[in-house]
């Protein structure tokens, strides 16, 4: 990894007030600063521009709002995170040295790094609090390279050329002759949206880095580029899809998935010319960890311990060095979701009488208001409406939860940059 030179210059240029007298003194001291100041922006013009890879699917777009941004700041511990977004007005603020080309389903948009490239204008996702780290820990220009789409698998959609062709297991096979299916045209539907976005993925970011300057005007290509990292963010579109993986309430009923994301970074890296890209796998963690799920939530607790193992297991693969993988269940707000599950059961509850659908539009709406007013102190409804913006599976639409998370790849990415042999 290349890092910026900074020596400093101060050092024997400030003689003391009694030799040159005091306004000399002040002289060159606002001197020697200004130097100082004019070395470090010329060492960071100097380096390479780091460039991080981020893919994956929804949670990788982002549906953090941002009216969820203030509760952000709620947070003694995340309100450092708040202050690094926004100008002293509170307003979300754009980031200087630090640019983002992001494909998605709205097609293209680039520009300096701030809100608006999540999912759409209004909403952000792990890209933001990751860049404004990196940029805190290289000291060094950054272009961020975004591709995620919503709802996409990795056994299908990103299933990378060197998984082969998607195969259809006998339980399927099964399920279509008893359902009177053409076995032929959905083995031929199946065969064309394999490895479809991996390859869409692949095209941008080599169109992209062809030609640095179209989504980053101040990129010097007399100073070069560096692919520095790459982070993936996906995995609920395979950890619901109980055909593809059928023994998934059973230990090791991920194991395939393990071996496509193994193999997805290796041809990442191969198709790229990268082959020893480092690469941080954001461990799907929705709900937070499974020892703390709420009763309605066990039914789900050994499928999703199960896919978090199998997202991880890559990175203690003998043969994927620099590969880590991040728990995103650490971060998720437990406070937030119980809150949210407590607010769901009241709603349910209501609904289930037998008058509520005979009631009004305006007279359900009070009636849950009512509900609503004793069933939460004023403090808790406050962090509830300003928590959640989204559905559980998108981490609650939070931009705490989110700007945890990219900050936390951020600090993965950084570890396996400076010490590699300690990230596994």
């Amino acid at each position: 990894m290349m890092t910026s030179d900074m020596t400093g210059f101060g050092a024997g240029i400030c003689l003391p007030a009694h030799r040159l007298g005091v306004n000399r003194w002040v002289t060159h001291l606002a001197f020697a600063i200004a130097l100082q100041t004019f070395q470090g922006f010329a060492a960071e013009e100097r380096v390479s521009l780091k460039v991080f890879l981020l893919a994956g699917q929804s949670n990788m777009q982002g549906h953090a709002h941002l009216e969820t941004m203030e509760h952000i700041g709620m947070d003694p511990d995340t309100k450092p995170l708040l202050d690094q977004m926004t100008d002293t007005a509170g307003h979300p603020k754009v980031s200087q040295g630090i640019r983002i080309a992001y494909l998605s389903d709205q097609g293209e948009k680039s520009g300096r790094l701030g809100i608006g490239f999540g999912a759409n204008q209004e909403k952000f996702g792990p890209e933001w609090t990751f860049g404004l780290e990196m940029k805190k820990q290289l000291k060094a220009p950054i272009l961020l390279i975004k591709t995620a789409w919503g709802g996409k698998s990795l056994h299908t959609d990103f299933r990378p050329p060197g998984a082969g062709p998607y195969r259809f297991n006998p339980s399927q096979l099964a399920r279509f002759k008893e359902q009177g299916q053409d076995l032929e045209a959905i083995r031929r539907e199946k065969k064309q949206a394999t490895g479809h976005y991996y390859h869409r993925m692949i095209d941008y970011i080599k169109t992209t880095l062809a030609n640095i300057q179209r989504v980053d005007p101040n990129y010097q290509p007399d100073r070069g580029f560096e692919l520095s990292g790459f982070v993936w963010f996906q995995g609920w579109n395979d950890m619901v899809d109980r055909a593809t993986y059928p023994q998934r309430n059973q230990p090791g009923g991920y194991d395939a998935y393990s071996e496509l994301l193994a193999q997805f970074i290796q041809d990442m890296r191969r198709d790229l010319d990268s082959p020893s890209l480092p690469f941080v796998i954001g461990v799907m963690g929705v709900g937070g960890p499974v020892e703390h799920y709420l009763p309605q939530q066990q039914r789900y607790r050994d499928i999703h311990q199960n896919f978090r193992d199998a997202m991880a297991a890559p990175a203690s693969f003998p043969t994927m060095e620099g590969v880590t993988a991040l728990l995103t269940e650490q971060f998720w707000d437990l406070k937030l979701g119980h809150l949210r599950a407590r607010d769901a059961t009241l709603r349910q509850n209501l609904q289930q009488r037998g008058s509520w659908d005979q009631l009004t539009p305006s007279a359900k709406r009070d009636k849950l208001n009512e509900a609503r007013s004793k069933a939460f102190t004023p403090d808790e409804w406050l962090y509830l409406q300003k928590g959640v913006s989204n559905q559980e599976y998108h981490y609650l639409g939070s931009g705490k939860i989110m700007a945890r998370i990219g900050h936390g790849f951020a600090q993965a990415m950084t570890q396996l940059l400076l010490e590699p042999s300690a990230a596994k």
